[in-house]
């Protein structure tokens, strides 16, 4: 009967111990802390204005990021892949400069977002092709194309801007969807976001980039056509820039050669602060949706606040850091409970 007792005590005791842990590794979840933050914004902000939590606000915020959470789906990809593209700014930059020059030379709307896509993917393949062809580190060749991209547009607009646009251009960037108040830009950021979820978590694409990222040597003994696969990231990054400048120029409606500066740091703080390891092979598309709003409601706020730019660009800059140094210290902590366990620790 105590041997009974005994072994229904020591049940008890492991299902006990056993859903502390499960809830220990839930609330440890990068995607769950960020859930948490994201919830603490909004509160903190919601005391601070009573602007905050007005829907139409809450909406019309989405306007200032939706085209930078657009670059961060593709920069996924590319990060997972432990690369990085610090040009992206510059290609937009780029494909504003082609969108606005064709446009004053009278181009019709379908073939600006075509033209500007083209030149986008060209881009994004000349630095695929590059960092693969050369072996060189992304970093090295992607500063060189930030330099080289954004030169040609400050080069060709100089002190120009471009303002004439066809009409009906202003929809991409600034309308709403029929009979809503929720912006074309974030029902379009929605949609993309959904399918880069399926792509990265669902197809065997995903699990190459995963493996890739883990061990681009491995992955290429295992049959991965890892060269490939990063040239195809890059040029991807390249479409959705293009795709990244028709929105922003169809917002703002003016085109100089200064667009989208300092837009790199950003995009790949939006893909780090998601859960994206910067060294690859660990991320969920998920976590970076989480991250995209969370930086993007956190800037609204700061600016309903009247925060400086400078400000921001700190703020900005420290959950970078955050994001690289937090998760390593999770890591830390779960190895060590791990070996408690595994010494019989409770």
């Amino acid at each position: 009967m105590s041997e009974n007792k005994q072994f229904v005590a020591q049940s008890r005791l492991i299902d006990e111990f056993s859903l502390k842990n499960r809830l220990i590794e839930l609330i440890t979840k990068w995607e769950v802390i960020l859930s948490f933050l994201f919830i603490a914004i909004f509160v903190f902000f919601s005391n601070m204005t009573p602007y905050f939590l007005d829907w139409f606000n809450l909406m019309n915020a989405t306007f200032q990021f939706s085209e930078k959470a657009i670059m961060a789906l593709p920069m996924i990809f590319i990060i997972m892949c432990g690369d990085i593209d610090i040009s992206i700014a510059s290609i937009v930059a780029l494909c504003a400069y082609v969108i606005g020059i064709s446009a004053e030379a009278g181009m019709s709307i379908p073939s600006l977002i075509v033209l500007s896509m083209i030149v986008g993917t060209i881009a994004g393949l000349i630095n695929g092709l590059l960092i693969t062809g050369l072996n060189m580190p992304a970093i090295a060749v992607t500063l060189a194309t930030q330099s080289i991209y954004r030169g040609i547009a400050t080069g060709m607009l100089g002190e120009h801007a471009c303002t004439t646009y066809p009409e009906g251009f202003s929809f991409f960037g600034q309308e709403f969807i029929s009979g809503t108040t929720i912006p074309f830009t974030f029902v379009l950021y929605l949609a993309l976001m959904l399918v880069f979820f399926f792509v990265l978590h669902k197809t065997a694409y995903g699990r190459r980039l995963y493996a890739i990222g883990n061990s681009a040597e491995a992955a290429r003994f295992s049959g991965i056509k890892v060269q490939r696969t990063r040239v195809l990231n890059y040029t991807l990054t390249g479409l959705f820039c293009g795709v990244a400048a028709v929105l922003l120029a169809s917002r703002i409606l003016s085109v100089r050669s200064n667009i989208a500066v300092g837009w790199d740091l950003e995009i790949i703080t939006l893909v780090v602060l998601g859960g994206v390891a910067i060294t690859g092979g660990r991320g969920t598309v998920f976590g970076v949706f989480i991250g995209t709003l969370l930086v993007g409601y956190l800037k609204f706020g700061m600016g309903l606040l009247k925060f400086s730019g400078t400000v921001m660009t700190i703020v900005i800059g420290s959950l970078l850091i955050i994001a690289v140094l937090l998760p390593r210290l999770l890591d830390i902590y779960k190895a060590n409970r791990k070996l408690k366990m595994q010494q019989g620790g409770l």
